[in-house]
């Protein structure tokens, strides 16, 4: 009988001026990645911005690989945006063998994907 053991995952969301932030950590796999994109859809809204602070994100399967794609479809048909920051090795390796990361925006760290938010909040409260 194979034995499957669930990985370490922590996910933790606030809100700010520049939108939902969700900060990942730890390894991110088959055995928990329905846990992160509850916790997205938990704390995202439509029409506001969600950035992923993935500095603490150590390992992600293709399971991790899915859950960004369907995130990122819903946010995109709700009128959000998304933006990842601070991509790790492993996790920035698979986004870049599947093609993935051409498709994203990511960005070096939390603050410049949240100044990169700015000038559509502007236009937002415009």
């Amino acid at each position: 009988m194979l034995r499957t053991t669930a990985t370490t995952l922590s996910v933790n969301s606030r809100l700010s001026p520049a939108g939902v932030h969700v900060t990942v950590a730890g390894e991110l796999d088959a055995t928990n990645a329905g846990r992160l994109e509850s916790a997205i859809a938990g704390a995202w809204r439509p029409g506001r911005p969600l950035i992923l602070d993935l500095h603490r994100l150590t390992f992600m399967d293709s399971s991790g690989l899915h859950v960004l794609l369907r995130v990122r479809a819903d946010v995109l048909a709700g009128a959000g945006s998304l933006r990842l920051a601070s991509v790790q090795d492993l996790p920035a390796r698979l986004l870049q063998i599947t093609g993935v990361w051409d498709t994203l925006d990511i960005y070096d760290n939390m603050a410049e994907a949240a100044a990169a938010l700015a000038p559509s909040l502007v236009a937002d409260l415009g």
